[in-house]
């Protein structure tokens, strides 16, 4: 997502932000606890293994609804579905032109959550557009 704002002071500024897919080490505290992927292994197969034995120790004529089937379906979607809807997106506000092509003024954050990214990138341009800078009390600080 990319927005051009134009600041009170009349500099142009570029907001964008970018999806994260890999978090920093010392962003998560289950990061350093953890043993790895071996034990999310052995729950997947234990959990292919419990369903199939379901399904093959189940009477010949069991007669499952859709709404088991689909109840199950998004049991399992989940999970997997609030990973992707929670994923750290980093936000960059840029202005200027050193004439190297670097921008002269920075600000760089992070923001957790797609829905959340959008709210933030709104306030971010109503707070160049009126106070010619990003917010301070927002999630981005000031690099360069």
């Amino acid at each position: 997502m990319t927005r051009i704002v134009r600041g009170a002071d009349g500099r142009v500024w570029t907001v964008h932000s970018q999806l994260e897919w890999r978090t920093e080490d010392d962003d998560d505290f289950e990061h350093d606890v953890a043993g790895g992927n071996a034990s999310a292994y052995v729950l997947l197969f234990l959990v292919v293994a419990l369903g199939a034995v379901l399904v093959f120790w189940s009477p010949d004529g069991l007669v499952v609804p859709v709404w088991v089937g689909l109840l199950v379906l998004l049991a399992f979607l989940f999970f997997p579905t609030r990973w992707a809807l929670r994923r750290p997106w980093r936000v960059v506000a840029e202005t200027g032109d050193d004439g190297e092509g670097d921008p002269t003024e920075m600000w760089e954050g992070k923001v957790r959550g797609v829905f959340n990214v959008r709210a933030q990138m709104k306030l971010i341009a109503k707070n160049i557009a009126v106070e010619s800078r990003p917010g301070i009390e927002g999630p981005l600080q000031l690099v360069a």
